[in-house]
């Protein structure tokens, strides 16, 4: 295992401060990217302004998406790895939306 990193992540217009692994920043990282990517989608089509509201639906997009590759991998015996990255990718999702949650209350 490396070393735990600090960093702060900007999603929705608002800073995020997450204690990760140093082989794991250049992961979040594009995971941020892919996170604001979606939302500016989502915001340029369907006109929304709620910051709030895209990246819900940004959430649900994702959440849609790990489904269906989980259920395509159930069928496929070496899928252990791809299931780790999955479950990986859930929990920082996860820990990043639980925290805009608090900030929200």
């Amino acid at each position: 295992m490396s070393d735990p990193l600090k960093i702060k992540v900007n999603i929705a217009n608002r800073s995020y401060p997450l204690t990760i692994q140093r082989d794991e920043e250049e992961q979040v990282r594009k995971a941020v990217s892919l996170i604001r990517q979606a939302i500016e989608r989502f915001e340029e089509k369907y006109a929304v302004s709620d910051k709030q509201d895209a990246l819900a639906m940004t959430a649900l997009q994702m959440a849609n998406q790990m489904i269906s590759l989980k259920n395509t991998s159930q069928n496929d015996p070496d899928s252990s790895a791809i299931s780790e990255r999955l479950r990986a990718v859930q929990t920082q999702l996860d820990a990043v939306l639980s925290s805009a949650v608090d900030k929200k209350i």
